[in-house]
C-alpha cells in the first residue's frame, strides 16, 4: 500500500514538473514572438518616417527648383524690353539720310550734335562773293558744332545715291573768285552711293540732329 502511494505520489510530482516546463517553454515563445512583432514595428515605423523625410527632401528640391526657373512674369517681361527696342521705323526718311550719309561720309564721327541746313536751288555756294554761281538743286549741308568735324554738302538723287559738292564750312581766301571757280565746283560733284550701315549707329547720330 505504502509502494502504490509512493508511486502515484512519483507520478504527481512529474507530471506537475511537465506541467511547468511546458509552461515555461510556451511564455519563452510568447516573449520571443513579441520580440519579433516589437521588431515588426519598429521596421515599419522606420520606413514610414523615410518616406516622410524623402517626400520632404522632394518638396525643398521642387521649391529650389522653381526659385532657379524663370517665372512666366519674368519672361514676359524680357520680351517686353525686346520690344521696347528702338528701330530705324521710329524715325523719318530724312533724318535716317542725314546720319547714314554722316556716318559714310563724315570727316569726325565723335561729335556731340549734328547740325542740318537747307539751301533750296538758286541759293549761292558763297553768300559773301558777289561772283559766286548757285546751287543747281536743293542741297543739304551737314556739320558738327566745330570747324573740325567737317561738313558735307550734298543733293539726293533719290535713288540711294548723293552728288557731294566739295564746298568747305567756312569759306576763306581772296575774293571775288570769280564765276568759273564756282562753276568748276558744280560740274566737278562726285556721285556717292549711300551705304544702309548699321542701325544702332545710325540711331545714334539721329539723337545728335539739329534741324535748322
Amino acid at each position: 500500500m505504502k509502494k502504490l502511494i509512493r508511486k502515484l505520489l512519483f507520478y504527481g510530482a512529474s507530471l506537475l514538473l511537465s506541467g511547468m516546463l511546458v509552461g515555461c517553454a510556451g511564455k519563452e515563445s510568447a516573449v520571443d514572438s513579441s520580440g519579433k512583432d516589437v521588431m515588426s514595428d519598429s521596421e515599419e515605423v522606420s520606413g514610414i518616417d523615410e518616406s516622410r523625410a524623402t517626400d520632404e527632401l522632394g518638396g525643398a528640391d521642387d521649391e529650389a527648383a522653381n526659385d532657379i526657373a524663370p517665372s512666366p512674369e519674368s519672361d514676359g517681361k524680357q520680351t517686353g524690353d525686346k520690344k521696347g527696342k528702338q528701330t530705324l521705323s521710329m524715325y523719318s526718311t530724312e533724318q535716317i539720310e542725314y546720319a547714314r550719309i554722316w556716318l559714310q561720309l563724315g570727316a569726325n564721327q565723335d561729335i556731340d550734335e549734328l547740325n542740318v541746313r537747307h539751301f533750296p536751288a538758286g541759293t549761292p555756294l558763297n553768300p559773301n562773293d558777289d561772283t559766286s554761281a548757285a546751287y543747281p538743286k536743293d542741297v543739304v549741308q551737314l556739320a558738327g558744332s566745330r570747324l573740325v568735324d567737317g561738313s558735307v554738302t550734298y543733293s539726293s538723287n533719290g535713288d540711294g545715291t548723293i552728288h557731294v559738292y566739295n564746298v568747305p564750312l567756312r569759306w576763306d581766301g581772296r575774293y571775288p573768285a570769280g564765276e568759273k571757280f564756282y562753276t568748276d565746283l558744280i560740274t566737278q560733284t562726285k556721285r556717292v552711293y549711300v551705304d544702309p550701315s548699321e542701325d544702332e549707329r545710325i540711331i545714334e547720330l539721329i539723337q545728335l540732329l539739329r534741324v535748322h
